[in-house]
């Protein structure tokens, strides 16, 4: 008698959400809420921009961020920025924005008026980073390496490597046609894993449509997965992030001290901004005589 196959276990999915739409912008995850579960990775933004209403002002779009990077995934459309580290652009499709925020700095950016799609994730930095200098990386699409179906945002996949200098973690691109078959396998290490679906729907343990965020049980196991249609989405991975999230306003630090540190440095450099002449709601609270009020968590 032949013995029966091994079956691998299958990494079902903890937790699931279609999280909270504000017209084209869907809040995924906050650092209050499911970042605790997946830290490093603590807020993802989920944008669907159709072009058809008046273009958003970039003057108007100026806020602060401290202890975390931002990473902005273009899928479609074109992406205004600008920084108070004087560097500005237009991400197209296909493109990224590492912005590690560090000790304090300021953007602002607006879609260009076309169809613009796209994730934009916070990742909370390590306390050797966490109040150091701001640093920002812009890579184009001919520059993001491709593994298969996926293009390596961070970290590493098969042979391929990331530009981005960026803590130890995996964030991949990942585009699937129609019934195509697809496995991850995490690093060692890596017990941390998520998805969230752009486009089509996929099959992992139950089924994730579009506009939903997965999050996998904690394991190093590989992820099983087979696309319902052409689907693009973003998988991140990593070890999960040993220290507390303390919470500002855009900011996320792994102690009061380093947060207050940081909050000092971004209100020296917003009530700059404002001496220019530019305006926000986030300027109306950080770089005026009302700068000690209290400002809205930064998952609000």
């Amino acid at each position: 008698m032949m013995a029966n196959p091994i079956q691998q276990p299958v990494r079902e999915i903890l937790r699931r959400t279609r999280g909270a739409s504000g017209g084209p912008i869907t809040r995924l995850m906050s650092p209050s809420d499911l970042g605790e579960l997946i830290k490093p990775f603590v807020f993802l933004d989920l944008f669907d921009f159709d072009g058809k209403d008046a273009p958003m002002s970039m003057e108007h779009g100026w806020h602060p961020h401290s202890g975390i990077a931002t990473v902005t995934v273009v899928f479609d459309g074109a992406i205004r920025y600008a920084e108070t580290t004087g560097s500005s652009g237009v991400l197209p499709a296909g493109s990224v924005e590492w912005m590690r925020a560090g000790n304090g700095v300021w953007h602002t950016g607006a879609p260009e008026p076309v169809r613009v799609k796209g994730f934009q994730l916070w990742v909370a930095l390590p306390p050797e980073l966490e109040n150091a200098p701001n640093a920002s990386h812009y890579v184009m699409p001919e520059e993001v390496p491709v593994e298969g179906p996926a293009r390596v945002i961070l970290g590493a996949y098969g042979r391929s490597k990331s530009p981005i200098a960026g803590p130890p973690m995996t964030y991949l691109a990942v585009s699937l046609k129609a019934g195509e078959r697809w496995s991850y396998h995490p690093p060692n290490g890596h017990d941390v894993a998520w998805i969230a679906v752009q486009d089509g729907a996929l099959r992992a343990s139950s089924r994730i449509p579009s506009g939903e965020l997965a999050i996998f049980e904690p394991s190093e196991a590989s992820i099983d997965l087979v696309a319902e249609g052409n689907t693009s989405f973003v998988l991140g991975s990593a070890a999960k992030h040993p220290h507390n999230l303390v919470l500002g306003n855009y900011s996320v630090h792994t102690s009061m001290e380093a947060l207050r540190t940081a909050d000092q440095e971004i209100r020296r450099i917003g009530q700059r901004l404002v001496a220019e002449g530019k305006r926000s709601y986030a300027l109306r609270e950080y770089g005026n005589a009302r700068a000690g009020r209290s400002l809205p968590p930064a998952d609000r």
